[in-house]
């Protein structure tokens, strides 16, 4: 069966059916894939970073047939508890394979009391793994969709909660409306925020509050920066991040725009990998249309194993950038410079 509603794919995350062996959850947005399969997860076993009760898959264990997944789905759990089978499909050629799996494993004919979770991109009507699993009676297909500016709201209010920080009504919707589409990269950003409001503090932010941490608006001086750099242009970056350092924007806030544009570029490929049109991708990852042409040249040429080899480059010059003493606008022009070396080499 298919769980559209909110409230019901929230019930069924928290306290899966035990009648259901088999989940799949797919869809364009990736982070909000990857969250709801591990809350999933959570749910479905007691154990599920135990390695003798749970079974990580890839494309690539899939390549020797079907053996090696029916296989997995059969074994017992060694350590007595329900057992579960986690796979992380991307590649289209595999879904008929696991389909199969699906369909064996939803029937009780594997190991029933094992739970087989997968995780795959946006899958079209016509997919066989989709239509196996909203037909099975003993699987659910979960559809992560693109939010709507409600469930950021809502996301962003509950997230900060836990800090007991808060905004208000109207810094609320400034933050939403900056914040990128893509759930992982958005999360990244509310984490931010809670640390420049204080963990704790019980305060709730204005509009003129986000100031600092918003900087400025897209158009300007940090993003065309962040621009310049993943399209190999060092010098112009480098100017552009100068020019914002005069404008009062301190090293921080460079980092958070070259992460943003590189969650922009992340998101327009991995919907490109789900069968989307670049341009098309590019415009779902909120690239605004003056810089659609520069970004369709940047998306052409970055792959998304390319940007999973800057990430950790990001992650630790935005720490950097926090650490005492540390000259943050030096870190990130020497941020800039990684990147448009790397771009450099990839033809840009």
């Amino acid at each position: 069966m298919e769980l559209k509603r909110r409230p019901d794919i929230e019930r069924f995350l928290k306290a899966p059916d035990k009648a259901v062996r088999c989940a799949l959850i797919y869809g364009p947005d990736a982070g909000v894939v990857r969250e709801r399969g591990a809350q999933l997860a959570a749910a479905a076993t007691a154990r599920p970073d135990d390695p003798f009760d749970v079974a990580l898959m890839t494309d690539a264990d899939l390549d020797s047939g079907g053996a090696s997944l029916e296989g997995e789905l059969s074994a017992q759990s060694m350590m007595g508890g329900r057992r579960l089978v986690r796979l992380r499909l991307t590649a289209e050629k595999f879904e008929k394979q696991v389909a199969e799996a699906l369909t064996a494993h939803a029937e009780g004919r594997l190991n029933p009391d094992a739970f087989f979770l997968i995780e795959a991109g946006n899958l079209g009507k016509r997919s066989a793994l989709r239509s196996a699993a909203e037909k099975a009676a003993g699987a659910v297909a979960i559809p992560c969709y693109e939010d709507e500016p409600g469930d950021v709201a809502r996301l962003v209010r509950e997230a900060l909660a836990k800090d007991n920080v808060s905004l208000n009504n109207d810094a609320l919707a400034m933050f939403v409306a900056r914040l990128p589409r893509e759930r992982g990269v958005a999360r990244q950003e509310i984490e931010r925020l809670a640390l420049f409001l204080g963990p704790g503090s019980g305060r709730t932010a204005t509009p003129e509050d986000l100031e600092a941490f918003l900087g400025v608006e897209p158009e300007a001086s940090l993003f065309d920066a962040a621009s310049d750099a993943f399209g190999g242009r060092l010098a112009e970056a480098q100017a552009g991040l100068r020019r914002a350092a005069q404008e009062g924007e301190a090293g921080p806030a460079a980092v958070r725009a070259i992460g943003m544009h590189l969650g922009k570029l992340r998101r327009t490929l991995t919907l490109v990998q789900s069968g989307a049109g670049v341009q098309e991708a590019a415009k779902a990852s909120g690239v605004f249309w003056k810089q659609e042409r520069e970004f369709l040249r940047q998306a052409r040429a970055w792959s998304l194993p390319e940007l999973e080899r800057i990430q950790p480059e990001v992650l630790s010059a935005d720490r950097a950038c926090k650490s005492a003493g540390a000259p943050d606008h030096l870190i990130a022009e020497r941020l800039a410079l990684t990147i448009a070396s790397r771009a450099r080499r990839l033809g840009l």
